[in-house]
Formats: C-alpha cells, sequence, structure tokens
C-alpha cells in the first residue's frame, strides 16, 4: 500500500502547527504569570520618564496579511512616527539610512528608559500577550508595518506565510546590524525551511543572542 507523499506531507504540517500552538499557549501564560513583577516595574518607569502610555499599540500584519494590534512597551517619545517623518524630511542622510534599513542607528526618539529596555529587548514583553492570543508565535518573520509592503516586494507572499514571532531567524542573525534587505532574505528563507528543528535551534540561540545585546538598539 503506498502513501500518498502529498498528504503525509500536509498532515505533517498541520501537526507541527498545532503544537507550535501549543508550545506558544503554555509558554506565554508562564511567561506573563513570572514576568509580572518586570512589566510593573517597567511600566512605572516609562510613565517617570516621559509622556505618553506606557504600551504601545501599532497596527500590524499578520499571517496571511491580516492586520492585528500588536504590544510594545513604548521605548520613544509619544508621537514617534510623526517625528520621524518631519526629521527625514529635513536630512538626506538619515532618509537615506532610513530607506536602505528601515531604522536609524541614532534614533534621537528613544527615551532614556527606552534606551534601556530595547538594549535587553525587555520592549517586546508585551508580545506575549499578541502570542496568547493567537496572533503571533515565539518563533517567525517580524511583524511588518503596511505601509512596508511596496518596500517588501516580491517576498511579502512569502513572509506572510507564518505568523509573525517574537524572535525569528533574522534576530538571531545579526537583528539591527542588518540591512532591510537582508533581513527579507533570511525571513523568506525561514518561511520556506520552518520546522520544529530550526524553531528550537532559533529559540536556543535567542537566548544567546539576548544576553550578548547582539544588534540591539
Amino acid at each position: 500500500m503506498q502513501v500518498n507523499s502529498k498528504s503525509s506531507t500536509s498532515f505533517g504540517r498541520k501537526l507541527y502547527f498545532f503544537q507550535k500552538r501549543i508550545f506558544d499557549i503554555i509558554m506565554s501564560i508562564i511567561g506573563l504569570v513570572f514576568l509580572l513583577p518586570v512589566f510593573i516595574i517597567i511600566i512605572i518607569a516609562i510613565k517617570l520618564d516621559s509622556k505618553g502610555p506606557a504600551i504601545f499599540v501599532q497596527e500590524r500584519i499578520g499571517k496571511n496579511g491580516k492586520l492585528f494590534k500588536f504590544y510594545k512597551f513604548r521605548s520613544m517619545v509619544e508621537n514617534a512616527d510623526d517625528v520621524l517623518f518631519e526629521m527625514l524630511k529635513g536630512s538626506s542622510k538619515e532618509a537615506e539610512e532610513y530607506r536602505i534599513n528601515k531604522k536609524l542607528e541614532n534614533d534621537p526618539r528613544i527615551t532614556k528608559v527606552g534606551k534601556i529596555i530595547r538594549k535587553c529587548s525587555l520592549d517586546e514583553l508585551p508580545q506575549l500577550l499578541n502570542i496568547l492570543k493567537g496572533d503571533m508565535s515565539f518563533i517567525g518573520n517580524r511583524p511588518y508595518l503596511e505601509r512596508e509592503i511596496p518596500d517588501m516586494g516580491d517576498y511579502y507572499k512569502d513572509i506572510i506565510k507564518s505568523k509573525p514571532g517574537l524572535t525569528g531567524l533574522w534576530q538571531v542573525n545579526g537583528r539591527s546590524n542588518t540591512t532591510f534587505e537582508t533581513r527579507l532574505k533570511l525571513e523568506k528563507k525561514y518561511s520556506e525551511e520552518m520546522c520544529f528543528l530550526l524553531d528550537l535551534k532559533i529559540f536556543i540561540k535567542t537566548f544567546v543572542v539576548v544576553l550578548k545585546t547582539n544588534g540591539a538598539s
């Protein structure tokens, strides 16, 4: 009796995504419970440091292009996007840097507390809520902004094949030290090769990268 290879592959993918979702639920609950004191300390520090809400909420692109509310500790000044666009209008050098990397190495919008929590990747912790809700996964591609779709080109259709992740192949291979183009190539690679073993390697390597603060900004 021959086994249909296509059906076998389909079952394997469904099992992989099911196991991944169970892992996400369990680990996000554990993380939220044990890190609650850290959440409280960071929220107080942010509120004392600058005006604005402690939690930054923004629409990001999820699996299959569906938009979702993305959570993060605010590490920048209030209305950071408006400040960015005004700043880029007045500086061709910074505008070119942002075009290539989609970030600024010395971003003046980052607050004092923001620099600390970004260095230790603590600003990402509220994404545990996104993971619990099912918008994101622990391992996946970056949750991109809708305005970045034109810049993503053909990579877009590959990147949205999976849920965005708290960490991923890009984050453990350079993080902010890579260009936007390099990031897209790494994320396409993940979408094509995602499996339990790759996720496990990324999960373990993430702790090493965070402890060394490699590429953090």
